[in-house]
């Protein structure tokens, strides 16, 4: 019998079924990729992350990030959730971790109950081959621009308008993108903070994200330049809500947030001999 242990966090929260859950699934060494696959499909939240430790340094690990349905090449707040259960659960006297990825080293450090992911920045294309009718289509509500192609922004004036949206997941997985990413200044309600962010990757297997932090690694310096600030305040205003501390530096983005460790586990799985 093959065991697995799993935690499930809450990142980017300070409350239990906030922010937005992942899986942390440590390993001695990598699974087959089906097997890595079928386990975060049983976990059925947006990401899961597996670690394993890398040779040379204790300090050092190697870490990949699933949906229900695809591997992807960089995640957030599953990031940070890892961070969480190295620094919190299994090693609490450690304060920073350096993972490789699919996306280079990313570096997490601890300072108390929170978390400072440094991620590359991804500032969003000046042009996009969709239209603001095809995404307002998509979405409810036309925005007023467009930006982007890995990640597509849609920009809108207020936050009421975000949260207004009546996305269509069926079309929004027809549209020629991966992603649609949508902001809007902190207006009304969410006037404490400088910008508000919901997205959407149906075609993912995500039709709504809670809180995504590789999205702010293109929000922050979009905002940046638009509000000539290099740290900023964000909200995802999803169904859970998530809250994050944002700062640019250079051609990183350092996202800073709470976690809180709501489950764990294991897998029991057949043997691989």
């Amino acid at each position: 019998m093959l065991e697995i242990p799993c935690y499930q966090v809450d990142a980017f929260t300070r409350t239990a079924f906030r922010g937005n859950p992942a899986a942390v699934c440590p390993l001695d060494a990598w699974l087959p990729d089906p097997l890595l696959q079928s386990v975060a499909a049983e976990n059925a939240v947006s990401e899961t992350a597996f670690y394993k430790p890398r040779a040379g340094s204790p300090d050092d690990f190697d870490l990949r990030w699933m949906t229900p349905s695809v591997e992807v090449d960089l995640c957030g707040h599953a990031t940070l959730a890892t961070a969480f259960v190295l620094m919190t659960v299994l090693e609490p006297a450690r304060t920073r971790v350096r993972f490789h990825t699919a996306s280079g080293v990313l570096e997490v450090e601890r300072e108390g109950d929170t978390f400072t992911l440094d991620l590359p920045s991804r500032p969003p294309d000046s042009g996009c081959a969709i239209s603001a009718d095809a995404i307002g289509a998509a979405l409810g509500t036309k925005p007023t621009q467009v930006l982007g192609k890995r990640f597509m922004l849609a920009l809108y004036a207020s936050a009421e308008e975000i949260r207004g949206l009546t996305p269509s997941f069926t079309r929004i997985a027809a549209l020629e993108t991966p992603v649609v990413l949508v902001t809007a200044p902190g207006t009304g309600a969410d006037r404490d903070v400088d910008f508000v962010s919901r997205f959407f990757a149906p075609r993912e297997g995500v039709p709504e994200d809670p809180v995504t932090g590789s999205a702010h690694a293109t929000l922050t310096p979009y905002w940046a330049a638009r509000l000539g600030k290099t740290t900023l305040s964000a909200r995802q205003v999803s169904a859970r809500t998530g809250e994050l501390t944002c700062a640019l530096a250079g051609d990183r983005v350092r996202l800073t947030g709470h976690a809180v460790l709501v489950k764990k586990g294991v897998f029991l799985l057949p043997s691989l001999e």
